[in-house]
């Protein structure tokens, strides 16, 4: 079964502070985005990446792979306006409905090979495959009179991605109108009535959104 991969990075990088996009920082001598992508290439060697980026920024990625000497085969796709809509580009993209695609946040270079993996193994039985972990911090949901109550922890999970379908049944789930309660891919999935199944995600695979991130991910790479 074809293994597919689109790698999501079409955010503008606001909340960082840089002068560039969050998915193009170094780290390490390198942008975020070429250790996410060898991050796929390595765990599913065989795997077809499907890169979406801002079109404007074609050029400067491939100014990037050419200083960087950054070889591995991907294909480029022009991001939309939402994420809902580069995702969909991105399933645009691959030709046919035979398959199983992971999609992935481009700033999440710390996703493990052993989750990655997993998450193929899972959805081509399953249909999908969430990776997702458990809460530290105990939990309050705050209510609409300024008052909170507590929740129990151990009925909730983080939500991280790759998140893993069947591609045939992913294409069909982004045939919809965007709503404003699509907050993930697996959201969009789980409206056609389909239920998502859980992986175990690894806690260092964290979403490089503020300038302490970028610290804490300077770290992990040193170690």
């Amino acid at each position: 079964m074809i293994k597919y991969a689109i790698i999501v990075a079409g955010g503008s990088g606001t909340r960082m502070g840089a002068p560039m996009p969050k998915q193009y920082l170094l780290l390490n001598d390198q942008p975020v985005l070429m250790h996410t992508l060898r991050k796929f290439a390595h765990a599913e060697p065989e795997v077809k990446l499907i890169l979406v980026i801002p079109e404007n920024d074609f050029e400067l990625w491939g100014e990037l792979c050419d200083k960087h000497n950054f070889q591995i085969p991907h294909h480029l796709v022009a991001g939309g306006k939402s994420r809902f809509q580069s995702v969909r580009n991105g399933l645009k993209a691959i030709e046919g409905n035979d398959g199983i695609v992971a999609i992935h946040d481009g700033v999440r270079p710390f996703v493990q090979a052993s989750v990655i993996n997993e998450s193929y193994a899972v959805a081509a039985t399953r249909g999908s495959a969430i990776a997702v972990i458990a809460l530290k911090d105990s939990v309050r949901k705050l209510l609409d009179d300024g008052k909170s109550v507590y929740q129990e922890r151990q009925y909730f999970r983080l939500v991280q991605t790759p998140q893993t379908f069947q591609l045939a049944k992913i294409k069909k789930a982004f045939e919809i109108t965007e709503l404003h309660t699509f907050t993930d891919d697996a959201t969009v999935y789980e409206h056609q009535g389909w239920q998502v199944t859980l992986i175990a995600g690894n806690p260092e695979n964290i979403k490089l959104t503020t300038p302490e991130d970028m610290d804490y991910a300077s770290f992990l790479l040193s170690r």
